[in-house]
């Protein structure tokens, strides 16, 4: 769901000579873990009309079916590990599946036509819209989950714990489950096993369109009147109290109740004193005795009924609006279960990340607000490389925790207009993105062919690929060449980008050195290297014998330097007098030569404009 920017300040230059980064991939694999993201809906789509509110009939529409066994080939080729199904869950859909025991929704709480996929509707069950034959979807997705696991990757889906949809109903539920608000005292605004809070006395109003809009674009439907029955009104998912929600609050949700009063205290036990240093066992004992509030136990029961599925991880939505405590109490239980399950958390306020990790036991984040929005600053042509070697530094001690993206389901796409209107500017930033730390790399769907993000979708707008309407990805779909998965139809300029993602991401998942060591070594070019700029970023990785060199060019033109390797390094590789073969892990077709004399150790840099070198020692 998308939040607000976070505006931090970043700091400067960090010294010369800064202290080499132990923490390493503690994993089993080599290398690092690749995650792709999909937009489910959208992934399998061949439809090319795109009209505005179209219709599955008039758009089409992704099923999961279309994860063939080739196109999760060509997915496994790309280095992946893991692939986040983007809009699993059953979530509000304007289309009639009343013969399937579903009821329909009310365009009036309903973002867009396909519907978000972060307003609920029934967690024990899947989007209908994806399934051939909606009465076995279930089995369409238990299917999908055996393909995916059949060919090597791990399947993550999202659970959006602090809201559902406004007419949340689960009719998919385990016998004995109650839903949802069921059981809720609705005459008070809070009690702290309700699962939602109220306005008493008040009755819910859709809140006033802006900017002329109409659900569903003004298309007819019997539900749209511009009324919702809901009495008493629900606070709305982003916490707005009123029984009217501003058209720009998320009112086409509710809020969860965990135990948090209206005042902000809270209603349950506290983590003691240390228990940041705790492991997980500790944390699962911890909880077996408590009285946990309601909702808790609701969404354990949720998240393990899908690990049952064989589900491998989740992506929480909006987790840091969530109390660190119930993610102790849920992810302890997950882990008992699975020791190994992904769980990645989206939070924005770094002055949670540790928290989070350590107490709510997450074991990825989301590296927006430090790494993602000072690379997007970098690729558009106003910030400096500079500021790079501090974030590296403050977050040197989570390094492993921050999944590192350039594109996903709520960011512009680099492509578009609005980031930087050419995907070859973001190719220098995903060669740093990727190589920095230990931690997991993100892929978008579509990033890899440079889908721009363009159209007019309707609910949702241009430059990032729209999540609420049936729509078709044209540069993907050149990729996806009607099934083949074999970028038949795409450009040749295209052809190299896809070639590129793919080169990078399956050495990064195969390389020891990015699971090793990192050093910065552009501070000490910054200060002796003539024509290094701060358009350019440089460090090296390493693990025993496996020593790279990787160097990155934003600028819009050439750049010529020696690049010097510092002291640091130098000791650390124990480098003696010679010249040692540089071979480019990218394809480059040239060959460099490190010359180490007399305790100096440099190699003549040409780089390309936004072109990028890791080059492995010999």
């Amino acid at each position: 769901m998308k939040k607000p920017a976070i505006l931090i300040i970043l700091l400067g230059l960090i010294s010369c000579q800064p202290q080499i980064k132990t923490n390493e991939n503690k994993s089993e694999s080599e290398g690092k873990l690749v995650v792709y993201q999909v937009f489910t809906r959208l992934f399998g789509n061949t439809n090319t009309t795109n009209k505005p509110w179209g219709t599955i009939e008039e758009n089409g529409v992704g099923k999961f079916n279309d994860f063939t066994d080739r196109a999760l080939d060509e997915i496994k080729s790309m280095g992946v590990t893991h692939i986040w199904y983007t809009g699993v869950p059953h979530h509000d859909v304007i289309r009639d599946y009343t013969q399937y025991g579903i009821s329909n929704d009310d365009p009036d709480v309903v973002k867009g036509r396909a519907g978000s996929p972060y307003a609920v509707k029934d967690y024990y069950n899947v989007d209908p819209d994806l399934a051939v034959d909606p009465a076995t979807r279930m089995e369409e997705f238990e299917a999908l989950i055996e393909r995916t696991h059949n060919h090597g990757m791990k399947v993550i889906i999202d659970i959006v714990p602090n809201h559902v949809a406004r007419n949340y109903q689960s009719i998919s539920r385990p016998e004995g489950v109650a839903d949802f608000g069921e059981n809720d005292d609705t005459q008070v605004e809070y009690k702290r096993d309700n699962n939602f809070y109220y306005i008493p006395g008040e009755a819910f109003k859709v809140p006033q369109s802006e900017k002329g809009y109409q659900p569903l674009g003004g298309g007819p439907n019997p539900l749209s009147d511009g009324k919702f029955d809901e009495n008493p009104a629900k606070w709305t998912g982003n916490g707005a109290r009123k029984a009217q929600p501003g058209f720009y609050d998320w009112y086409e949700t509710v809020k969860v109740n965990y135990g948090v009063r209206p005042d902000g205290s809270y209603d349950f036990d506290l983590l003691p004193e240390g228990f940041d240093k705790k492991d997980i066992q500790a944390h699962f004992d911890f909880w077996k005795d408590k009285d946990v509030p309601d909702s808790w136990i609701k969404f354990r029961d949720i998240a393990l009924f899908w690990i049952e599925k064989g589900v491998d991880g989740f992506r929480y939505d909006m987790a840091e609006m969530v109390p660190v405590e119930f993610w102790s109490y849920m992810n302890s239980a997950l882990k008992m279960k699975n020791p190994d399950a992904f769980l990645l958390a989206e939070v924005y306020n770094p002055g949670l990340y540790r928290d989070y990790i350590f107490k709510g036991k997450m074991d990825y984040l989301y590296d927006k607000v430090q790494l993602y929005d000072t690379l997007k600053h970098i690729i558009q042509g106003h910030g400096s490389a500079d500021n790079l070697p501090a974030i590296a530094d403050d977050l040197a001690d989570i390094e492993h925790h921050m999944l590192h993206f350039l594109e996903n389901h709520d960011e512009q796409r680099i492509a578009s207009a609005g980031f930087a209107g050419n995907a070859e500017n973001g190719k220098p930033a995903m060669v740093v993105s990727t190589c920095l730390t230990t931690s997991p790399t993100m892929l978008y769907f579509g990033q890899n062919v440079g889908e721009p993000g363009d159209g007019n979708p309707g609910f949702g707008s241009e430059t990032r690929t729209t999540i609420f309407d049936y729509w078709g990805v044209p540069a993907h779909q050149r990729w996806m060449n009607n099934g083949r998965f074999d970028g038949g139809l795409l450009s040749p300029a295209e052809k190299e980008l896809n070639e590129f993602y793919r080169t990078l991401l399956t050495f990064s998942a195969q390389s020891s050195a990015l699971a090793g060591k990192y050093h910065e070594i552009h501070s000490y070019n910054r200060a002796n290297t003539e024509d290094y700029s701060d358009k350019v970023f440089s460090f090296v990785r390493w693990k025993d014998d496996d020593r790279l060199i990787i160097v990155s060019n934003f600028a819009e033109g050439r750049q010529v330097f020696n690049l010097l390797l510092d002291p640091v390094t130098i000791s650390e590789w124990k480098l003696v007098t010679g010249t040692y073969q540089l071979v480019d892990q990218l394809g480059g077709e040239k060959n460099f030569d490190l010359v180490v004399q007399d305790g100096i150790a440099s190699v003549t840099m040409i780089l390309d404009a936004h072109g990028s070198v890791i080059l492995k020692v010999k």
